[in-house]
């Protein structure tokens, strides 16, 4: 074992550190040496987003000594950040295993630290956490969960004050001050002493915050038309459970049926390899229930309740899972094309999309007079923008291709609990019309264009994975193919050094957006290929995307075939597959 590591073992082993830590420790020494030193190789970073990581003993994972020196790092700054005042901070967790425990782990340092504390008496979704904040007037708060990621995994999410997560300059302070703590060991933090400080909430935020889900409703009188609506929806073992089946009650809608083999939070998902509603496999039980009842939409939520998917059915009957580019097409057009119906349209609406989300969400809005900004990837960054433009534009929608929405301003990031209702609100829309929402995606298409969108993710594990991933970054940024697919690649965008620049002319230009390791090609023939390593797990991410148009929807299978076979040359051009 190389001699830093086993220092930082040797630390854990002597340290003040519980009993059944240094036993794991031990175990680990001589029945895994491997894991020991993926344990312990580096310190867990506390990064833009917050914690996430595998579970478990050492810096490198996520435990009581890990949440706590992040949080003692997170307090110190919140109280640097407001003087004078009472710091207040909301806390929530999901189903996952041992997401309780760190969110009491939190609440106790934040206590300890002199920090009113709000911790939700039991489990509920991410997008509450977010309108807790506003409704309680914190000025932090965080939740602790993995989002969609395996059962091995746990992590929390950091929030400021306006209900969104840390962007800059807090995001970068915050992680100085945790690295100091991480920096200090053990005893910079304070771990007890101030339960006095905290408060237990629950049934009044939610109230709260179902009525103002409740409010977004554009259409209660279809609603009221359509209560028999048959609806599917599975909580994939996680927080929506909580709220889902209650806010569809309030929307009106009568035949809702929870998947059953789902329904029950648990942090071991027993019955999925990953709880994402963007995997077929985790939708897998609901869309059998769904062709039983033959229901009209199929709906799955993330653990954390903030990532939406849906199931319709095609043309012929079939059932088809759309992807996230999909639904916040018709999401986006339902909120732009209902509020002028409705007459609540106003001069200065907006809506956002991140920069590896479709285009042709900014066509819809560019022809129905809406401004449509385009942000980085990150709710955060739709929230940061949100507080930019407030007075000044009115905020309707945002979204973004990995299951995102989030519909009006006082959440401040993604959430699937309204977004849930207001796609079964849609589905009653187009059933009252004698439709299906897949229909209307295809009218779309005829309307604005056939974009079509697909996604690779390339998983490189343990600690050669990040230098791997960065090594094929640099490589596409200073190595451009000069044709992708047979199309010549006429741009190169690169957000990290924010400088676009026409591989054809030598013109280049500056990219308005904060700086961010994302590359961008696009072709000859209006393709789009995006290349973004995540920031929460170690995968490099490939976005597709590709458009030409649809004259009529009985054109749509074959057309769609045919950009299908340009997405699939893409990538084995690429050497992708």
């Amino acid at each position: 074992m190389d001699a830093a590591i086993q220092e930082k073992v040797n630390a854990w082993l002597t340290g003040n550190y519980d009993q059944a830590t240094k036993e794991e420790i031990t175990r680990l020494q001589k029945e895994n040496p491997g894991e020991l030193t993926e344990s312990f190789y580096r310190n867990l970073e506390f990064g833009t987003g917050g914690l996430r990581g595998i579970m478990g003993v050492g810096t490198n994972r996520m435990n009581k000594y890990t949440v706590g020196m992040a949080t003692q790092g997170y307090s110190n700054y919140l109280k640097a950040s407001f003087p004078g005042k009472e710091v207040r901070v909301a806390i929530a967790h999901d189903s996952r295993n041992n997401s309780r425990f760190f969110a009491e782990t939190a609440a106790n340092v934040f206590a300890a630290n002199g920090i009113k504390v709000f911790l939700f008496q039991s489990l509920r979704p991410t997008p509450e956490l977010s309108f807790a904040i506003r409704h309680l007037h914190c000025q932090g708060g965080l939740v602790c969960t993995a989002s969609h990621n395996p059962k091995e995994y746990n992590g929390y999410k950091a929030y400021w004050d306006d209900g969104g997560q840390l962007v800059p300059p807090h995001d970068k302070n915050v992680i100085t001050e945790v690295e100091k703590i991480a920096s200090a060991g053990l005893d910079a933090v304070k771990w007890g002493g101030g339960e006095s400080n905290i408060t237990m909430i629950g049934r009044e935020v939610d109230e709260a915050y179902i009525a103002m889900v409740h409010n977004l409703s554009v259409y209660p009188e279809v609603i009221e038309r359509q209560h028999n609506l048959r609806i599917v929806y599975t909580p994939i073992h996680g927080t929506g459970i909580k709220l889902v089946p209650e806010v569809l009650q309030r929307f009106g809608f009568t035949n809702v049926h929870v998947v059953n083999e789902q329904a029950t939070p648990d942090g071991n998902f027993p019955t999925v390899v990953y709880p994402n509603p963007e995997e077929s496999e985790a939708m897998s039980i609901g869309l059998r229930k769904a062709q039983q009842i033959d229901a009209d939409i199929l709906l799955g939520t993330d653990p954390d309740a903030d990532r939406v998917g849906i199931g319709v059915k095609d043309r012929k009957g079939q059932w088809v899972l759309l992807n996230g580019n999909q639904t916040a097409v018709l999401a986006f057009n339902y909120m732009i094309e209902a509020r002028k119906a409705k007459g609540i349209a106003t001069p200065v609406d907006m809506v956002v999309k991140t920069i590896v989300t479709t285009n042709l969400i900014d066509e819809i809005a560019a022809r129905s007079g809406v401004e449509c900004y385009n942000v980085l990837t990150g709710f955060k960054y739709i929230a940061e923008l949100i507080k930019e433009k407030e007075g000044k534009k009115n905020y309707v929608i945002g979204g973004e291709e990995s299951y995102g929405l989030m519909i009006g301003s006082q959440i401040r990031d993604k959430d699937a609990v309204s977004a849930v209702a207001l796609l079964c609100e849609m589905a009653a829309y187009e059933k009252d019309k004698g439709r299906s929402l897949y229909e209307k995606l295809i009218d779309l298409y005829v309307e604005y264009g056939f974009y079509k969108e697909n996604l690779i993710s390339i998983t490189k594990k343990g600690m050669n994975g990040q230098k791997e991933i960065a090594e094929m970054m640099s490589a596409y940024r200073n190595h451009p193919p000069a044709t992708i697919n047979g199309s010549p690649v006429v741009q190169l965008l690169d957000y990290e050094l924010q400088k676009g620049r026409n591989l054809q002319t030598g013109e280049s230009w500056t990219i308005q957006l904060p700086n961010s390791n994302v590359l961008q090609f696009i072709l000859a023939d209006g393709s789009k290929i995006s290349a973004r390593p995540s920031g929460t797990e170690p995968k490099i991410k490939f976005y597709f995307s590709v458009h030409t148009t649809l004259a009529t929807a009985r054109e749509f299978d074959q057309v769609n075939g045919e950009l299908s076979a340009r997405i699939d040359g893409i990538i084995k051009d690429m050497k992708l597959e």
